[in-house]
Parts: C-alpha cells; sequence; structure tokens
C-alpha cells in the first residue's frame, strides 16, 4: 500500500530505509559471486555492489519521504538539505564481516541535527533483528519478538564485558588505551562490527572501545544507546557524533571508570 510520506513518522522513515537496505543487500551475502573492491591503498577498506546498492535505495526513499534533510552516507557522500537535519547512513558497517560471511555486519540509520542523532538504528537483516531508539523509547524487533532494550548495571570495570571490532585498533596509542581497559575488564571480545553496539543496548555487555571511526559509522549506534539508557562519548569525555576515538558504555559509573583510564592517551 502507498503511503503518503507526510503522515510517516521519522521513525517510520527509518524502517522504510532499514528495509529497503535488507532487501537490496540479502542477494549478495555469502554470494559465491560476490566481488570486494579495496577502497584504501593504503590499507584494506573493502567496499561491495550490496555497500552502494543498499546507500543508493535509501536515498532514493528519503528523496520521496524527506527532500528537505541532507544525506551523509559512506559511499556517496553528503547531500545537502534546508531542514537543519540530516539523515547519517552506513549501508554495510562491518564490510569485512559482510564479504567474510558472519553476521555481525549490520546497516546504520540516524537522524541527526548539529547536537548529534535524535534517532538510531542498528539492523541485522541476516538474522532479523533490528535495534532501534529515539527520544524515551529504545526498542528491539526480532525472531523472538519485540523487546525493550535497556543496558547493564555493572559498575565495577573487573565486571565488566568489554567488545572493540579491531584488536589492533587505531594508532599505537589508540592500542596502548584499549589494552589498559581490557586489563581491567573480566572478558573481551574482538571483531563485533555495528552488533557489539546492539548488544550493549539490550543489555548484554558493557563497554565498546573503538578509534579511528567516522561519523556513519557512530551515529546510529549513539541514538539506539543512549535511549536505551547507556552513554557513548570521545575518549576525553566530549559529543562522539563526529566520530574518531570513541567509548560507549552501559551506564555514567561505568563510563567515569572506562574514561578515567582512556584519557591518559
Amino acid at each position: 500500500m502507498c503511503m503518503n510520506s507526510a503522515v510517516l513518522t521519522d521513525l517510520e522513515v527509518a524502517h522504510l530505509l532499514a528495509d529497503a537496505a535488507g532487501r537490496t543487500i540479502l542477494p549478495y551475502f555469502r554470494s559465491p559471486d560476490l566481488d570486494a573492491q579495496n577502497k584504501d591503498a593504503a590499507g584494506f577498506d573493502p567496499v561491495t555492489i550490496a555497500d552502494r546498492a543498499a546507500e543508493q535505495a535509501m536515498r532514493t526513499l528519503l528523496k520521496t519521504h524527506r527532500p528537505d534533510d541532507a544525506i551523509w552516507g559512506e559511499e556517496f557522500g553528503e547531500f545537502s538539505g534546508i531542514s537543519g537535519r540530516t539523515w547519517v547512513l552506513d549501508p554495510i558497517d562491518g564490510t569485512r564481516g559482510f564479504i567474510s560471511g558472519t553476521p555481525t555486519w549490520g546497516v546504520l540509520i540516524a537522524l541527526s541535527d548539529d547536537s548529534g542523532p535524535m534517532l538510531g538504528m542498528i539492523d541485522q537483516p541476516y538474522i532479523g533483528e533490528r535495534f532501534f531508539g529515539t527520544e524515551g523509547a529504545a526498542l528491539m524487533t526480532g525472531p523472538q519478538g519485540t523487546t525493550h532494550l535497556a543496558t547493564r548495571s555493572t559498575t565495577a570495570l573487573d565486571q565488566a564485558f568489554l567488545f572493540t571490532t579491531f584488536p589492533e585498533i587505531g594508532s599505537l596509542q589508540d592500542r596502548a588505551g584499549f589494552t589498559a581497559v581490557a586489563e581491567q575488564a573480566m572478558l573481551t571480545r574482538y571483531g563485533m562490527d555495528c552488533y557489539a553496539y546492539a548488544l550493549l543496548a539490550a543489555g548484554q555487555v558493557d563497554l565498546v572501545v573503538e578509534a579511528g571511526l567516522n561519523a556513519y559509522d557512530i551515529q546510529g549506534p549513539i541514538g539506539v544507546i543512549e535511549a536505551a539508557g547507556g552513554i557513548v562519548t570521545d575518549w576525553q569525555g566530549g559529543p562522539a557524533h563526529s566520530g574518531g576515538r570513541v567509548l560507549a558504555a552501559a551506564n555514567v559509573t561505568l563510563h567515569a571508570a572506562a574514561l578515567d583510564i582512556l584519557r591518559r592517551f
């Protein structure tokens, strides 16, 4: 059924974007014919036809449903708007995992203004889990139905579960900062991409520490985690929605303990 864009809420638009991205991506996942190109001559930053097609599908919907809003996507850059609001898109966060066949990648969507995200979404279409947050509401839909998201109450670092994407994150100094926190944590796990942030919002883990992020890597997770009761900052305690070094924590007490370590680096 065709819906009038004027009656759609921002969250409904975000769901439309995630649905379209998932439909576009899934035929390529674990396909033997999938080809990845390297965007980074100095390292390895893969991109696939699925990344580009999914972002284009979301952009097409936004031009219909939110023509006045700006768009900032990983694959096609920035499109200016007049509303003061920006949809920030990462069609496949975790492309390394995607081309490896792991289900830790996801579609990241945020709606932001100058102060940061007001809505966030992390969607994993292969396993059918979607995590989303807006002011006053944080939910997950999945195979077992719909549940409310709430971060954990762990306050001691020696009881905390810590996640990161890469064991060799960022620079040597970045790695030293992460290692200093990991040495205090009860459990450390690696290579989870955006799914780590989803698990933090769902109350499964306590901390995510990363570096070298772009805005489109973190704005969607910020919207979800903050709505679920968590906190996301940079390593100095400032705003993290521009990317860089990021500390995500389940609560302010645990955040303060980890931040005390990371500030030294």
